[in-house]
């Protein structure tokens, strides 16, 4: 019988995967359930790993990333990112944000690993901090903390340039509406340089843990984001009413330009059941795993839940067929 990943004494919530030729890797949020409260998770986080033959089956690493332990703009948190592999060696791209701000000032970082188990931090900063050309800075009052975060890092397969593409928000129109996928470029995964966003705002507040994924010949955004976000004026006419979960965006290039998803939001409803979903491929097969959000009663759950088949067609858009059991 397929188990949800979950820790008996911790809170799990985002997580993003990385592919050796044996093994899944699933990197994860996590916080101690002794906080009591699950909304201080954000603010006790480190950085889980685990790996899993077959998606079904998960072993265990503990934590392999935390805050910096010496006064550093990522010395409070160390939150949502992407893991890829270039010239041997794999890079992590981070969400860190610092105790001096009060975490309210969010930047992107990278750090580097010869095995996926033991990081070092790359550099002695930030890979890539808010450019206020094209995106909004941190302005109290207006939102509630500077939208830069959530990287996911990828290779056009046509240029061979690298592409980071992350949650963050413009500067003009309704505040409630400002979400966009910010865009960086690199040559050398080292060196970013931002870019205008690749999606329109008007919908959300954030789109939150974006990741790029091909499903035939078009190419998919997952996102996710809350009812409590949906912009003022997309409230009134999205399909389906303003609910909490994962949507998307569609593009016909993996660096868009993006637009929002036809039809009703794809795995979303107002209990928050699923949140932050992802997909991995295995055997030619995408699958779809997301954390559980909250029950029934609305408390917070904090396990990974998955995998589900995840399937696309011109009538239904993106959907979830039968949650799988056994991977033959």
């Amino acid at each position: 019988m397929c188990k949800m990943f979950e820790l008996r004494d911790y809170w799990v919530w985002d997580f993003w995967f990385a592919r050796t030729p044996d093994a899944h890797h699933l990197f994860y949020l996590h916080a101690p359930k002794s906080l009591n409260d699950p909304d201080q998770r954000h603010w006790h986080v480190k950085i889980g790993h685990a790996s899993s033959p077959d998606l079904l089956n998960w072993t265990d690493h503990g934590a392999c990333f935390a805050p910096n332990a010496e006064p550093a703009l990522d010395d409070y948190t160390t939150w949502t990112g992407s893991i890829i592999e270039h010239d041997g060696l794999w890079h992590l791209f981070y969400t860190g944000t610092s105790r001096a701000e009060g975490g309210m000032k969010q930047r992107i970082f990278r750090a580097t690993s010869t095995d996926l188990h033991h990081w070092t931090r790359a550099g002695d900063g930030a890979a890539l901090d808010l450019d206020e050309r094209w995106y909004e800075e941190y302005s109290p009052g207006l939102w509630h903390d500077r939208a830069w975060r959530d990287p996911w890092v990828m290779r056009d397969p046509a240029s061979g340039q690298f592409h980071m593409i992350f949650t963050a928000r413009v500067k003009e129109g309704d505040s409630s509406s400002r979400g966009v996928l910010g865009h960086a470029v690199s040559d050398d995964l080292v060196e970013w340089k931002a870019r205008p966003p690749i999606s329109e705002p008007g919908f959300f507040g954030h789109c939150e843990v974006p990741q790029v994924i091909r499903m035939d010949d078009r190419w998919i955004c997952l996102f996710c984001t809350e009812a409590r976000f949906f912009g003022e004026e997309y409230r009134k006419v999205a399909p389906g009413g303003a609910v909490t979960g994962t949507h998307y965006f569609v593009a016909d290039a993996p660096t868009g330009p993006w637009r929002l998803g036809p039809g009703p939001f794809f795995d979303g409803d107002m209990q928050a059941t699923r949140y932050a979903g992802r997909a991995v491929e295995h055997d030619g097969q995408c699958y779809y795993f997301a954390f559980r959000h909250s029950d029934e009663d609305g408390r917070f759950i904090g396990k990974i839940d998955g995998p589900y088949r995840l399937a696309f067609d011109e009538d239904r858009g993106l959907h979830l067929e039968s949650r799988v059991e056994a991977l033959t």
